[in-house]
């Protein structure tokens, strides 16, 4: 394996880091746009205030523990992929630790 690949492995390492950010920046866009969406839907329903005003407070006290729920899922996704990444890296390490070995080994044969 040659420097260029190591590098080239660093730079699909960075790539991917920025894919699992640009997916939690998307999944946190997608859960604003349902609340705002779910906030607006219920404001111009045609009930009565009362109804109204009760189907808020309901919604209101839901949203905390969507809330949590989400941060959850997106904490574990978060997890997996450092896992993945910290595996990654030593894979490469180590590769790169060989390659840099059997160099090394060349040269004092010669």
């Amino acid at each position: 394996m040659s420097i260029l690949d190591l590098i080239e492995k660093g730079k699909k390492s960075r790539e991917k880091k920025a894919r699992v950010k640009a997916i939690k920046n998307t999944a946190i866009g997608a859960a604003i746009g349902v609340t705002v969406g779910a906030a607006a839907g219920v404001l111009l329903a045609p009930k009565s205030g009362k109804e109204t005003r009760e189907e808020i407070a309901a919604t209101a006290k839901e949203l905390p523990d969507k809330a949590k729920e989400f941060v959850e899922k997106a904490q574990e996704k978060i997890e997996e992929a450092k896992a993945k990444l910290k595996d990654k890296q030593a894979e490469v390490k180590a590769e790169f630790c060989a390659t840099e070995t059997n160099h090394a080994a060349e040269n004092i044969k010669l």
